[in-house]
């Protein structure tokens, strides 16, 4: 018996049933050859294979049994913003003894070729090369070291993912399955696995961590294998979707979309106020809690406990800046656009001074230094080595020192060393450009010789260049823009951007999408070439793979439940760095104009989704969340790294007042379409 329908489709040969992308095609498939595999504490597994299918109106009924269990699987056919299968599990336990056991529904991907991976948000490929400087899970096809954190196999709570899916693909097909944070079961899980014997995915209710769990250091935690106590009788229905696409990287793409489309209608938003409290109060926090105007810098950090900052000689608040990133140019920037519209001269000031310290700072390279630090001056900040400069660091702070220059100009006002220091900055990158448009990652403070070239980290080069070129009139900084243009495309078409942060060694981050969309989409405004607008699409896509679709489950007594946190909108900070953070607010101007250049309400839906997200806990008030009045952390923490489920640091940052704060004044223009 066989059953296929168009486009993408299930056929049954024997016991094992297949879903194919294109069945005509020949191209690889899914194989199903089980129902559930049942595993005991012990590690002996219990088979429920496939008895018996029936066709129904709109998909299939699957059966199946085994010493202890009896299976019911209803599969829908859907056909909405994808085709992909909705597939529901009644699970009866029919054991006469209690049982812990976890319960594991997979499948195998035929087809040949090593297999690439994505968990959205929590692993990209193989999500760290040998090279990188910063430990944390690797694929490796031959296997590894576990202790290391490579392996050919790993298992993740879905707690870690922005979407609870895992995708895997070869040279035939891309393969996802998709279900809930949470089941009757507990936390759900998400695996796989590739290596010379084949290529599998699965989900696991509940959730395993194996062959080690990360906790975010360098020295992985034992693995963490959840079991269920099954009672005869028992009964649980499990809901998980399934989907079958090309072998194009950007396949992930439509089921990313369709799962939040889902998900949008499940989980809801709750923004605690609108975009002028939220400016208002961010500029306060920002200039009461980070401006020093001793040194004349934007701490990186305040201490939510002022009392405890106090027993500790002040150091709860990091007295560091920052040129940009964590602190410096876009905070000040977005303070002084704020003070000089509403009339705030202590704001304005402040930004100015800000600004006119950092414009001081320039390296004997050419660029600006990475951060300035109490005691010890300008530094070169959180690199691999200490006399590296990163591009990103530099590439973001003279693209907001531009800015700070066209703004101020427009209101009659000069700032000669600002444009020494942002021409010094610009006439350094396109002086070391390599032929192929490439920036490099990483130079030598002293020299200003690129000391290493892999990675995107100065991709963001292409914005500050273009925006350089129209305040300046030097029409070759936007050549140099365009040729980078070319050269970075590499990185969006693979679908891996890596080396944005200074702290996360050449780690695919949320991050390094944001400075991907800002960049194409500024390409795209400066000669409407088509190539242009589809990668600044395709980066946004990608960015939405670190954006949650939906509001987690926190623990009853955390901090982030007793306030209703919902998280639909946040954005995982890296593979490398799980927690939810804001610095998606840095693309929110350009998200929107890409929104109007697509016409894709996709993108506005999303982004509407970020900046309700951190809408929340900006301090109303002194006390409030434990915070003052202005205050913002910089982490809420979604899963076991760093901090348990359900935290919060109880740290304010600079960038994250900051983002707000520049994210809101920008939205305000488009305040009706947002609708918060």
């Amino acid at each position: 018996m066989n059953w296929t329908i168009s486009g993408s489709g299930l056929q049954q040969e024997g016991r094992t049933f297949h879903i194919a992308h294109d069945p005509s095609a020949g191209q690889g498939r899914l194989a199903f050859s089980r129902l559930l595999t049942a595993t005991a504490r012990s590690g002996m597994q219990e088979v429920v294979p496939v008895n018996g299918i029936t066709e129904t109106p709109d998909g299939w009924h699957l059966t199946g049994d085994s010493a202890n269990f009896l299976v019911s699987a209803k599969w829908q056919r859907k056909n909405d913003v994808c085709s992909y299968d909705e597939v529901l599990l009644d699970v009866h336990y029919t054991g006469e003894a209690e049982s812990e056991m976890n319960l594991q529904f997979g499948c195998v991907l035929e087809g040949t070729g090593k297999p690439d991976w994505m968990i959205p948000g929590a692993f990209y490929k193989e999500n760290r090369f040998e090279k990188n400087l910063r430990p944390y899970p690797r694929y490796d096809f031959n296997g590894g070291d576990p202790q290391q954190m490579v392996s050919d196999y790993w298992s993740f709570r879905a707690d870690r993912a922005a979407l609870p899916a895992v995708f895997a693909w070869n040279d035939g097909v891309c393969g996802a399955l998709c279900t809930d944070e949470m089941s009757p079961l507990g936390l759900s899980g998400l695996g796989f696995r590739g290596n010379a014997s084949g290529t599998e995915i699965w989900l696991n209710f509940p959730y395993r961590e194996e062959p080690v769990t990360f906790i975010g250091s360098a020295v992985p935690a034992p693995a963490d294998l959840h079991m269920h106590a099954w009672k005869p009788g028992d009964k649980v229905q499990l809901r998980i979707y399934v989907y079958a696409g090309s072998p194009d990287a950007h396949s992930y793409n439509p089921f990313v979309r369709q799962m939040y489309a889902i998900h949008r209608e499940e989980h809801g938003l709750n923004p605690w106020m609108g975009l002028e409290q939220a400016a208002e109060l961010t500029a306060y926090g920002l200039y009461q809690w980070h401006y020093d105007q001793e040194n004349a810098i934007l701490r990186e950090t305040a201490a939510f406990d002022r009392e405890f900052n106090n027993n500790v000689k002040g150091m709860g608040d990091r007295p560091h800046m920052h040129v940009s990133w964590v602190s410096g140019v876009p905070y000040a920037f977005a303070l002084l656009t704020y003070g000089r519209s509403h009339g705030n001269a202590s704001y304005a000031e402040a930004g100015l001074a800000v600004l006119d310290k950092i414009a001081s700072g320039l390296a004997p390279s050419g660029t600006f230094w990475a951060s300035w630090e109490l005691g010890r001056g300008w530094t070169a900040g959180w690199n691999p080595k200490r006399t590296w400069l990163q591009a990103r660091t530099v590439s973001e702070a003279t693209l907001f020192l531009v800015r700070a220059l066209a703004f101020e100009r427009e209101s009659g006002n000069r700032h000669p060393e600002w444009e020494r220091a942002a021409l010094s900055n610009l006439r350094y990158a396109a002086e070391h450009q390599r032929a192929d448009g490439n920036f490099g990652s990483y130079y030598d403070c002293e020299t200003g010789e690129v000391q290493e070239w892999d990675g995107a980290g100065g991709m963001l080069w292409i914005a500050a260049l273009l925006e350089g070129a129209a305040y300046f009139g030097e029409e070759t900084f936007a050549d140099s823009a365009v040729r980078a243009g070319d050269y970075y495309e590499r990185f969006i078409r693979d679908e891996y951007i890596y080396g944005a942060p200074e702290d996360v060694h050449l780690t695919p981050t949320s991050e390094d999408a944001y400075n991907a969309v800002v960049s194409y989409v500024l390409l795209y405004e400066r000669d409407r070439k088509p190539l242009w607008l589809e990668l600044a699409s395709s980066a946004a896509d990608w960015m939405m793979t670190f954006r949650w679709t939906y509001n987690l489950q926190f623990p009853k007594h955390s901090l982030l439940t007793q306030y209703g946190y919902c998280s639909r909108g946040a954005d995982q900070a890296s593979a490398s760095n799980q927690h939810l953070h804001n610095y998606g607010l840095f693309a929110v101007p350009e998200m929107l104009r890409l929104w109007t250049y697509t016409g894709d309400d996709y993108y506005l839906d999303r982004t509407r989704d970020h900046i309700a997200c951190f809408l929340q806990f900006i301090a109303r008030e002194d006390g409030d969340f434990n915070a003052y009045k202005g205050m913002v952390t910089e982490r809420f923490y979604n899963t076991n790294c760093f901090q348990p489920k359900g935290m919060m640091l109880t740290l304010s940052h600079s960038w994250c007042i900051g983002l707000i704060l520049y994210a809101a004044q920008a939205s305000l223009p488009y305040e009706k379409d947002l609708a918060l």
